[in-house]
């Protein structure tokens, strides 16, 4: 395989990674600098990069929310308990990284259906010895599924951080993508939170054309939504300020290397 990769998979991981056609998960790792990718990849990863090069700033804003959340989540709010579901390639600053840095005893299941994904993770993302950290063959479509496995690790009579980011536009209908936030958010106790983060193209109209060609490319489509329908994920939710607003706004820090205004929307909810 032409891969990249400094880590191999799994020999039975390997057998089912198709690298005939691009994946989003390892496009998005290109993307961030990392190596987990094959040619198929870096080559769609180019073509979205010619009609839209922001795309990459996407990315990074995109990762950096993240951070920026988690850091709030086991902060200043407290949250001990983390569900990432589609949680990608490992980069820097995973979620376990960035959450037991500040709580050494957080928990942290991730959710990912990928054999690459689930190969790596396994191999790199280690937790500390105070913490627990395991990884789930799961899909996003199946949240019922998801919840039982991930109450083997997690106490879901305790606050838990779920973590949506760049995922749900795997999900092309928008009342079923809701129908799955509203699930995954029914299993949590008050006290809960959601992270969030999706693309749009408020900001760019090559951001939707760049979409558009890479869904015509044979690779599983990508559905970009508005800010409206991001914000309409948290409904019920109550926001944390600032609200909904591009990732670069959201309670930005000194690692905040992105333009303000840009294509990835992002926000986090606490579940009352």
């Amino acid at each position: 395989m032409d891969s990249q990769a400094t880590d191999r998979p799994e020999a039975g991981a390997a057998q089912k990674i198709d690298t005939s056609v691009p994946h989003s998960a390892r496009i998005w790792n290109y993307w961030l600098g990392g190596k987990d990718n094959f040619a198929v990849d870096r080559d769609a990863g180019d073509q979205y990069r010619q009609v839209f090069p922001g795309v990459v700033d996407v990315a990074r804003a995109s990762r950096q929310f993240l951070v920026r959340s988690i850091v709030f989540l086991a902060g200043e709010a407290g949250v001990r308990q983390f569900l990432d579901v589609g949680t990608g390639l490992p980069t820097a600053d995973n979620t376990h990284e960035v959450a037991q840095r500040i709580a050494p005893a957080a928990r942290i299941v991730y959710v990912d259906s990928d054999p690459l994904v689930l190969a790596h993770a396994r191999a790199l993302l280690v937790g500390t010895a105070e913490g627990r950290t395991a990884y789930i063959d799961g899909d996003l479509h199946d949240p019922a599924a998801v919840v039982a496995e991930a109450g083997k690790t997690l106490d879901f009579g305790q606050p838990i951080g779920l973590i949506l980011s760049g995922v749900l536009g795997h999900v092309p209908d928008y009342e079923a993508a809701r129908a799955i936030t509203r699930q995954l958010l029914a299993s949590l106790p008050s006290g809960s939170y959601l992270s969030l983060n999706d693309g749009t193209s408020l900001i760019s109209a090559e951001m939707q054309q760049a979409q558009d060609d890479y869904n015509d490319s044979g690779a599983a489509p990508y559905t970009l939504r508005s800010p409206d329908q991001i914000a309409g994920f948290f409904d019920g939710l109550e926001l944390v300020e600032p609200g909904v607003v591009p990732c670069p706004q959201w309670r930005p820090d000194d690692a905040v290397d992105t333009p303000a205004d840009i294509d990835a929307f992002g926000g986090v909810g606490r579940k009352r």
